[in-house]
């Protein structure tokens, strides 16, 4: 079932509440560029995501990660394409609420959404986007005996500020891209780093995997692959000390550490999504694909979190569904009045 609808008088309204015109769930490329998009209509949006960074999984995950299907990108590493996308919105001066996960949304009077966060944030919209990629994401953590009680005390499953490990012991563990990416950002900031990989292949860009081992052989970090992590030591006080691994024929080794972080990517989950009464097909949102509007008016999917036949999981594929969005959301917010649409090779590219 839909949300149920309230007046004002059955909502929780304050003087700081954030209004805009769309509320876009997800700062991911397609979610950015659906800021463009709408903003060509003269709609302003406000972003809200759970990361603390904008730019989704290629901010989080690889953002040296080389991307070949962007039009007009022969080659483009994922980090800079947000930093191009949000050169693009910049016109249009959205607002953003990161580090905030979104826990639900309430129908309010005109068929305008009350969108709230888990901090107690709310924002009044007259629509709402979920761009949310696959979902909100949750590390996947190693099998390991007192592992949480280390979590914040020396456990991190994200880098947010590769500074923050400078002069510090630090173990890397994972075979992808993000753990590739992330040792090379951290060899000259970590006192010692070792990454451990428990293949002895790598999944991640050839290229990257070659600069690792390079540095390997010339002992600028230490590289243990076909290697597990076996158990973490934890001092008097409560925080890591060591972390014991085991390569495949050989004794257990215990690395000093006064860091590890597992990189063994992201589980995405539709969290609080689930339960706002869209119509779903497995783990995705149904939508139209004349407006990327939801089985719920007023509320639209655009990006990989959405469904429909011939769906392509692309970023490509979440640009053009922005651009119909941005026109269904117009529409829906004026009543049915169709938007005065003309080429930006004609008008340019103005803010709001």
């Amino acid at each position: 079932m839909p949300p149920k609808a309230h007046g004002r008088g059955s909502a929780c309204f304050f003087a700081g509440m954030i209004e805009t015109d769309v509320c876009i769930v997800g700062a991911g490329p397609v979610g950015l560029f659906a800021v463009f998009e709408l903003g060509l209509l003269r709609l302003k949006a406000h972003v809200m995501d759970t990361l603390p960074v904008v730019g989704g999984q290629l901010a989080e995950i690889y953002p040296r990660k080389p991307i070949y299907d962007i039009p007009g990108y022969p080659s483009i590493l994922a980090g800079d394409l947000v930093d191009r996308l949000m050169e693009q919105i910049a016109p249009f001066q959205p607002s953003f609420g990161l580090g905030q996960k979104v826990r639900g949304l309430e129908a309010v009077e005109g068929g305008r959404w009350l969108v709230f966060s888990e901090n107690g944030d709310q924002v009044l919209a007259g629509a709402v986007v979920i761009a949310g990629g696959l979902g909100c994401f949750e590390p996947r953590k190693p099998d390991l005996v007192g592992l949480e009680a280390l979590e914040g005390r020396g456990v991190t499953y994200m880098i947010r500020d590769p500074q923050a490990f400078r002069g510090r012991k630090v173990v890397l563990a994972g075979g992808g891209d993000s753990a590739l990416d992330w040792t090379l950002q951290l060899v000259d900031v970590a006192e010692e780093l070792t990454l451990v990989h428990r293949s002895s292949a790598f999944r991640g860009a050839p290229e990257s995997a070659a600069r690792v081992q390079a540095l390997a052989d010339s002992g600028r970090l230490r590289l243990l692959t076909s290697t597990s992590l076996l158990s973490l030591q934890a001092n008097g006080e409560g925080w890591l000390e060591a972390v014991l691994v085991q390569t495949q024929g050989q004794e257990t080794l215990s690395l000093v550490a006064d860091d590890l972080i597992p990189l063994y990517g992201l589980t995405p989950q539709l969290g609080p999504i689930a339960d706002w009464g869209l119509a779903l097909d497995a783990s995705a949102i149904e939508v139209s694909t004349e407006t990327y509007q939801t089985s719920v008016p007023g509320i639209f999917a655009i990006g990989d979190i959405n469904t429909y036949p011939g769906k392509l999981k692309l970023i490509l594929s979440g640009f053009h569904e922005a651009a119909l969005m941005a026109h269904g959301a117009y529409r829906y917010i004026h009543g049915g009045a169709k938007p005065s649409f003309k080429y930006t090779t004609v008008t340019g590219v103005k803010g709001l």
